[in-house]
């Protein structure tokens, strides 16, 4: 449903869907929430649905598509601030991890976002080492409440 990286047809229809289930924070995970952020572009609102993971007391963001996902760019185009909604709108600040960091909190979001699993080439039970070794093309980014 991702060639090239990119949604298809059905997968921006599903991801339609899941926007509008993870915002009314109804029936969804806690940790499914629907991301708003200006595009780099055309400065419109864009939603996504997203998993929030949550790892040593603070919640991060995974880009599953790699650091080329729009999301991604859009969130560095605007100055890392962004809104998350699960039923209640979060202003947050998007702080990217470094490189050295992102390892076991990709293997925790590959627990939680089972979606998440065959974009990634490692095993979600992989050693840590294995992910050390992808961690650099999966952007990893720390919430801040109140951005």
């Amino acid at each position: 449903m991702y060639p090239g990286n990119r949604p298809n047809a059905l997968a921006r229809f599903l991801n339609w869907i899941s926007v509008v289930h993870f915002s009314s924070g109804r029936l969804a995970a806690a940790n499914w929430v629907t991301l708003e952020v200006r595009g780099r572009r055309t400065g419109k609102l864009i939603s996504c649905p997203v998993v929030a993971v949550d790892y040593g007391g603070d919640r991060y963001l995974v880009s599953m598509l790699g650091r080329d996902a729009n999301w991604v760019r859009n969130v560095r185009a605007a100055g890392r601030r962004a809104v998350l909604r699960h039923g209640d709108s979060e202003p947050v600040l998007l702080t990217e991890v470094d490189i050295g960091s992102r390892a076991p909190i990709l293997r925790r979001y590959l627990d939680l976002a089972p979606g998440a699993r065959p974009h990634m080439p490692v095993d979600r039970g992989a050693p840590l080492a294995e992910f050390e070794k992808i961690a650099e093309l999966y952007p990893v980014f720390r919430v801040t409440r109140g951005g």
